[in-house]
């Protein structure tokens, strides 16, 4: 019987659907990436989350590997160049993920435009402050997205009823304008945007892709949401254009580095001074991690599974 390793915490359809279909399934949510390496040459599949890291060294104990899921989006944790020499079928899972995606962004747009986070802690601490909490309106604003994958498609979705004006931009599709989005150049975006949302896999086309320089490219002071990967956002940069308000605000679910105690001097200088601001709200990469979304996930991942098994046999 051919075995699976599951090295993060999984709805349970995924591990009686994997059982359902024949697999032996070793369920070891927190299993450590070394202790990976030492056991994975016993499994035909494995499925992943962030932690675990797919690189040469540990594909090459891989002996009998055949495929690799990958629990969300992000597939920059996994060699996709050495899978497929090794004829390794590499999958993610956006569409388990992209409405819990969504609908977190939108959340980290109302809350920065009427200061509910700010008002809230306020009000916690028994001070009463109306006009100085007096928010903004999304309606007739343009939000601009980078990115016009699932998880942007998604959002274009959730902004209807806004009365807003979405511009979509994706450098690898076209001929995807509809009555959620209206689909442009940068140019476009730069020149009217008043919120940008990241929705950006990383990669090396990618990384920092929001620097000093297209920052300055805007001609509007803008909120930024990011609810992608930390690195496409250059954070250094954020910070110094939040403190010259060129960014009114930001909204993310991601860092650039995302295991806080390791930080040297410099990302903590730029994590306090992130923190400090009112107008900026960090959530600890959540945005795709709801009840529902862990089960579309795990169907998504069987899916993926039978489609390929099909093919296989065709």
């Amino acid at each position: 019987m051919a075995k699976v390793l599951i090295t993060d915490g999984v709805h349970q359809l995924l591990i009686t659907g994997l059982e359902d279909r024949n697999y032996e399934v070793d369920y070891q949510p927190n299993i450590k990436l070394d202790e990976v390496h030492a056991i994975i040459s016993d499994y035909e599949g494995i499925i992943i989350n962030t932690k675990t890291v797919i690189d040469r060294s540990l594909l090459d104990k891989a002996t009998q590997l055949k495929f690799i899921g990958r629990l969300g989006s992000g597939l920059e944790i996994i060699d996709l160049e050495y899978t497929q020499e090794k004829g390794i079928y590499c999958f993610n899972t956006p569409e388990g993920n992209r409405n819990a995606v969504a609908e977190h962004a939108l959340g980290l747009i109302l809350n920065l435009f009427n200061n509910i986070n700010i008002s809230a802690n306020e009000v916690a601490s028994a001070v009463w402050n109306r006009e100085e909490n007096r928010g903004e309106e999304l309606e007739g604003k343009t939000v601009g997205i980078i990115g016009y994958g699932n998880t942007g498609q998604s959002f274009a979705k959730k902004l209807r009823g806004f009365d807003v004006e979405v511009l979509g931009y994706d450098k690898f599709k076209s001929n995807f304008g509809n009555e959620f989005v209206k689909e442009v150049q940068l140019e476009d975006i730069y020149k009217k945007a008043d919120v940008l949302s990241l929705h950006l896999p990383l990669t090396d086309d990618t990384f920092n892709w929001l620097d000093e320089v297209r920052i300055n490219r805007f001609e509007k002071d803008f909120y930024l949401i990011n609810t992608s990967r930390g690195k496409v956002l250059k954070q250094a940069d954020l910070l110094k254009y939040l403190q010259k308000s060129k960014i009114l605000g930001a909204g993310l679910d991601v860092l650039e580095n995302e295991k806080l105690a390791t930080f040297d001097k410099a990302e903590k200088y730029v994590f306090e001074g992130l923190n400090s601001l009112k107008n900026v709200i960090i959530t600890p990469h959540i945005a795709g991690w709801t009840h529902q979304s862990k089960l579309k996930i795990a169907q998504v991942i069987l899916d993926n599974i039978d489609r390929h098994n099909v093919e296989e046999t065709l």
